[in-house]
């Protein structure tokens, strides 16, 4: 029987009715097609419209920009059927989570009524790209220069690692605006740049170990010229602030999928080690079994435990850094291994990609890199203690 863990305290009756909404539409619209996706190294376009016809995209934005008008919670409800349904390749956590986000949080007026409701309508696909080919976790580093020239920005530089790359048409792109190094996080800044700009090239879908059905891509900006009203705040110099605020939610949804997704491999490994016979008799009688399935099971109920607190915390707005670090450091590491001993129960077969547990595990490894390290995340803690 599947794990029995404690009803979440943050859920609700019409949190239930929408988790149903949100189940159908994954097992009819995103599971049945992950060998086509994996081959094509990108979702079919359609998913996105499908799921703004019923209201699956920007769903914790006001209803007047065209949002659901949810909360957070929705969302997690959503990544957690999502993760449950085998999919790692619909890019819906960075468009709704991340992309919607900043542009709720920082665009003007203006710019929020124009750009929001085409990435409700799934219209538009939203990417942002802050990884560089020589930048990775110290942002800081980026060198991508956005220059002002009279009512616009000219961009220029490259970007690599971006979910959503390969099909994204819209991109808020964290750019240099003070080049001098004495400017450190003051010189960066966040700018939205439609994908139809001309200058604007994408590169490579990267052929990587997990998650191979989303379409992250290098993109090149090359003279690329926007109005100087796609900058994100009200002045230039807030980009890596603004970073660091959004960052929490964003650590936080790789908390919720990592927890959903070790929920459902334990699940899928305690069906098959009743299921599988070895020396003639349930693989789930050997005392190996019994004792991994525990470890695994308590992993599980008390990495849930945690992220329910974060979850609280943030609807409350009291979710801070320190507190989103500790919820990525702690569950994905804990996936990580989870899944990994899960496979080993499943033996040979669990090194097959048409098992599902295969797939978990080599989706959940970049869960310890992407978001920030595991060892950036002990650094964050580190400096509240």
């Amino acid at each position: 029987m599947p794990l029995q863990l404690p009803r979440s305290p943050w859920l609700t009756e019409e949190l239930d009715d929408f988790r149903e909404m949100a189940r159908s539409f994954c097992q009819k619209e995103l599971t049945p097609h992950q060998d086509r996706w994996i081959e094509n190294k990108q979702i079919d376009r359609e998913v996105w419209t499908k799921a703004g016809e019923v209201g699956l995209l920007c769903l914790s934005v006001p209803e007047e920009y065209g949002g659901g008008g949810g909360t957070f919670a929705h969302e997690t409800v959503l990544y957690e059927e999502q993760a449950r349904s085998g999919d790692s390749a619909w890019g819906v956590s960075v468009h709704n989570g991340i992309v919607a986000h900043y542009l709720l949080a920082y665009a003007a007026e203006e710019k929020k009524r124009e750009w929001l409701p085409k990435l409700a309508s799934g219209e538009w696909i939203g990417a942002i790209a802050m990884t560089e080919p020589g930048t990775g976790s110290d942002l800081q580093g980026i060198k991508t220069r956005a220059v002002r020239d009279g009512d616009e920005y000219v961009i220029n530089g490259a970007k690599t690692f971006i979910t959503n790359g390969a099909m994204a048409d819209f991109v808020v792109v964290a750019c240099k605006t003070d080049p001098d190094p004495d400017a450190g996080a003051k010189g960066m800044s966040l700018i939205a740049v439609p994908t139809s700009t001309a200058g604007f090239r994408r590169g490579r879908v990267l052929d990587k170990v997990g998650m191979k059905g989303q379409d992250t891509a290098e993109l090149f900006f090359d003279d690329v010229r926007v109005p100087a009203a796609n900058l994100l705040g009200d002045q230039e110099g807030l980009g890596f602030f603004q970073l660091m605020q959004q960052l929490p939610q964003e650590r936080l949804l790789i908390a919720v999928t990592s927890v959903a997704g070790m929920e459902a491999a334990v699940d899928q490994t305690i069906a098959y080690t009743h299921e599988r016979e070895a020396f003639g008799r349930p693989l789930s009688k050997f005392q190996n079994t019994k004792f991994t399935l525990a470890e695994a099971a308590t992993e599980v109920a008390v990495s849930r435990a945690f992220l329910d607190q974060c979850i609280e915390r943030h609807l409350k707005g009291e979710l801070d850094v320190q507190g989103a670090a500790m919820a990525k450091l702690w569950t994905t590491e804990r996936a990580n291994r989870v899944i990994d001993d899960c496979v080993q129960l499943f033996g040979g077969y669990g090194y097959m990609m048409e098992y599902p547990v295969a797939r978990a595990w080599a989706d959940m490894r970049i869960s310890r890199i992407f978001g920030g390290t595991s060892e950036i995340m002990k650094d964050i803690i580190s400096r509240s203690l």
